[in-house]
């Protein structure tokens, strides 16, 4: 294995954050300030608990879980389509690096800054409401395993796009609302049976019920089920990658 070539990658990646660090952090971390102080205030005022859970703390994993998503798509999204559309991506093609080190590398930065914006947002949280973690172990897996998955789901964006535009068009209009309707906010237990019903086809629930599994041992769905999903989420995204370097698809004329 290339690992020069693959942390000579890592490490620019990285970088690259450094000189957007007011957008690659400090935004993340003001709106997740500003969901508290509107969800907080408003709807803490009306909702005392949930799950015998504070709902100021309870909706602290729904939000990391809600950033990690969106970061990671970012991240790893841009950090291929730049290459594309300055055309270096010849240059990644043709050097001495399997496609398998490619990807190692730039989800690898990716779901590294994910999991550190993830992290930042928990120590901003406990300046708010008191935040306990049951399962610290579990809760660093879920925060990599969530990483690595949509950082992979995230890269493949990035093949995709052709445009800026479509860089934001399934974070924006797919993802993010997936979220808010995942049990982000509030239990889906907390919904009538038939809507509940139809929130288990969501596939965000899954995550975000794991991830608060981890904090408070309560979750809408069973870890094995959060886990598994996150799994066969992994699995198919590789999948993908495989199909997309042997054929060329998005990355060759």
């Amino acid at each position: 294995m290339n690992l020069d070539g693959v942390f000579a990658i890592y490490r620019y990646e990285l970088r690259r954050t450094q000189r957007t660090i007011w957008q690659s952090v400090a935004t993340p971390v003001i709106t997740t300030a500003l969901y508290f102080v509107v969800f907080g205030a408003a709807i803490g005022s009306r909702i005392s608990e949930v799950g015998g859970v504070s709902y100021g703390a309870f909706i602290v994993p729904g939000l990391i879980m809600l950033s990690l998503l969106t970061q990671s798509i970012t991240n790893a999204s841009i950090g291929i389509y730049f290459p594309k559309f300055t055309g270096t991506i010849f240059e990644l093609l043709s050097a001495p690096l399997s496609s398998f080190e490619a990807v190692c590398a730039y989800v690898g930065a990716a779901a590294t800054k994910s999991v550190g914006i993830g992290l930042i947002i928990l120590a901003t949280a406990t300046l708010f409401v008191p935040v306990r973690i049951e399962h610290p172990v579990w809760m660093i897996a879920f925060l990599i395993l969530t990483s690595v998955a949509f950082s992979l789901f995230g890269f493949i964006i990035g093949i995709w796009a052709k445009t800026f535009e479509q860089l934001a068009i399934i974070p924006a209009l797919l993802v993010t609302p997936l979220t808010f309707l995942g049990g982000a906010f509030y239990s889906i237990d907390m919904l009538p049976p038939f809507w509940r019903g139809v929130s288990l086809f969501n596939p965000v629930v899954y995550l975000v019920s794991g991830f608060r599994w981890s904090f408070y041992g309560k979750g809408d769905v069973s870890v094995a089920a959060s886990l598994g999903f996150t799994m066969l989420f992994i699995a198919a995204c590789l999948a993908a990658l495989v199909f997309i370097f042997r054929t060329g698809w998005r990355l060759k004329p």
